[in-house]
């Protein structure tokens, strides 16, 4: 692909329309994305499916993480005060924020008293749900991402369109087009020289950096410690070179202990991305002590609410905290192979995303029609490593929006004539008559291509197959008479052995005797 081209397949995702309809649309016609996400979720599914079946007991495996998580949930109350006095003991600083506005302000509160002039960020979900980058730009603090990919969709500025690898929408060229901008000179859409240059510019933004900033993967109660699993080392190098750390964790980040999260190390990396363990793994356990080699001299850990305990209690909805953030359910989604991560609109995408992003919003009016974008085929719930069925989860969605007044006037008539139609036999009987008659008009080489009200939604991508000249309940007396036609008398013999066969069954049964003929 020319840089010229990728440049315009580029621009395309600076775009943002307002519905996701809208934003599908827009990925549909890109062809590009569509192949790249494919080809790279398909991937991702396969070795997640392989690793699986390497590992054996997967479902065991799956229904002990499920069994964590829920506990956890559960008396999550207990484990949060558990790990913050642990933390504390070991000297990290805790806050709690109940809002993202009241977890962006103790963020920027700590870089502005610590006269901080740039930040080095490990990937991390939390802060795209913040926007921190932007509030720590607006005090003039320089934020670099240090995630390969998160850094290429920082220079694209764009958001990540996929929880474990942001940029799964871009190719080389794209990347070498950005890179180049960045190094001043022309970079060559190589793997080697493009990770090199970026080794280099990073190398330099680590020992610059005056806070290292990262998400959690999770937090362990029992020690007040956090883990974080990477691949690229550059997790480490945020916590260990600048002096001061900060970590944003969803409060329902917590497990229980370190024999959990032997469960859960070997849950996450397979169902993201295929492997046995990831590259890293890291256990911090506060800031640098006197003996340590390197380390931060203070560490903050800020613990986001933001709408998370809306769904405590809520039978429908409290499973939702269970996410361990692996992105199985993405790669599963039909859905999602075909308009990628930017349509969802939001920090989340995919399955979780369709759910999360509505259920954190407390005002339904505000809520995207995202939840209805879905095939509602269960994917989801067969990749999550926990169990989560997200595919219920969207249908309570898409009732309770119905229920409080925000659902589509037409949509409801739609359903109230379908189920009208469906009702009687002989009602949806005569509608398909009058529906063969009148697609005679519109059928075209076996199939209608007509985009004319609703069809258009299906045909524009697809081709609507036409209506059976005979239904089956149709053909069904014709059926049944060359059945009888060709249907001929049981052997006598057959007959009598069959006869006797059931007789001595039902006598031993009533003896109380399995039969075993």
């Amino acid at each position: 692909m020319s840089q010229n081209a990728a440049q315009t397949k580029s621009e395309s995702f600076n775009v943002k329309p307002a519905t996701v309809k809208e934003r599908a649309d827009l990925a549909l016609n890109n062809d590009f994305l569509r192949k790249a996400v494919r080809f790279t979720t398909e991937r991702l599914r396969d070795g997640k499916q392989k690793a699986a079946n390497d590992h054996g007991h997967w479902e065991e495996w799956r229904e002990r993480g499920r069994q964590i998580r829920l506990h956890t949930i559960a008396h999550l109350d207990y484990y949060l005060n558990l790990f913050a006095d642990n933390a504390r003991a070991n000297g990290t600083h805790i806050h709690f924020a109940a809002t993202g506005e009241e977890a962006v302000k103790i963020a920027l509160e700590i870089a502005q008293r610590k006269q901080a002039a740039s930040v080095v960020k490990s990937k991390s979900m939390v802060t795209e749900e913040l926007h921190l980058n932007t509030a720590l730009e607006s005090i003039d603090v320089e934020t670099i991402e240090t995630d390969l990919g998160e850094y290429i969709i920082q220079l694209a500025g764009e958001t990540p369109s996929h929880i474990i690898i942001p940029a799964i929408h871009k190719n080389r060229y794209q990347i070498a087009e950005l890179l180049s901008k960045e190094a001043g000179e022309e970079l060559l859409p190589e793997t080697t020289i493009l990770a090199g240059f970026v080794r280099r510019k990073l190398r330099e933004k680590f020992l610059e950096a005056d806070i290292g900033m990262t998400g959690c993967n999770f937090a362990i109660a029992e020690t007040g410690s956090m883990v974080l699993f990477e691949n690229e080392g550059n997790a480490r190098m945020v916590t260990t070179l600048p002096k001061t750390q900060i970590t944003l964790m969803g409060m329902e980040r917590i497990i229980p202990s370190w024999s959990d999260l032997e469960v859960m190390a070997t849950l996450l990396p397979r169902s993201a991305t295929g492997q046995k363990l990831t590259v890293y793994m890291s256990g911090i356990s506060g800031p640098r002590r006197n003996d340590d080699g390197d380390g931060p001299e203070e560490q903050h850990i800020i613990i986001l609410d933001n709408g998370r305990s809306e769904q405590l209690g809520d039978p429908e909805f409290q499973e939702l905290l269970n996410c361990i953030r692996c992105g199985a359910c993405l790669n599963a989604c039909p859905v999602y192979r075909h308009i990628g991560g930017h349509a969802y609109g939001g920090t989340y995408s995919g399955p979780i995303g369709a759910v999360l992003t509505p259920a954190l919003n407390k005002n339904v009016d505000q809520w995207d029609d995202i939840a209805g974008a879905s095939s509602l085929c269960g994917a989801c719930y067969e990749a999550c490593p926990v169990k989560i069925p997200l595919h219920d989860m969207l249908i309570y969605l898409r009732r309770r929006k119905v229920e409080r007044g925000y659902g589509d006037k037409a949509e409801g008539l739609g359903m109230k004539g379908f189920g009208a139609i469906m009702g009687k036999s002989q009602r949806f009987s005569s509608v398909m008559k009058v529906g063969r008659f009148g697609q005679k008009l519109l059928v075209r080489d076996g199939g209608i291509t007509s985009k004319l009200g609703p069809l258009k939604g299906w045909n524009n991508y697809r081709i609507a197959p036409k209506l059976a000249d005979e239904s089956f309940r149709e053909s069904w007396k014709e059926l049944q008479e060359e059945l009888d036609k060709n249907s001929r008398e049981m052997d006598p013999s057959i007959q009598k052995r069959m006869e006797d066969l059931l007789a001595k069954r039902k006598a031993e049964e009533l003896k109380g005797e399995p039969g075993y003929d």
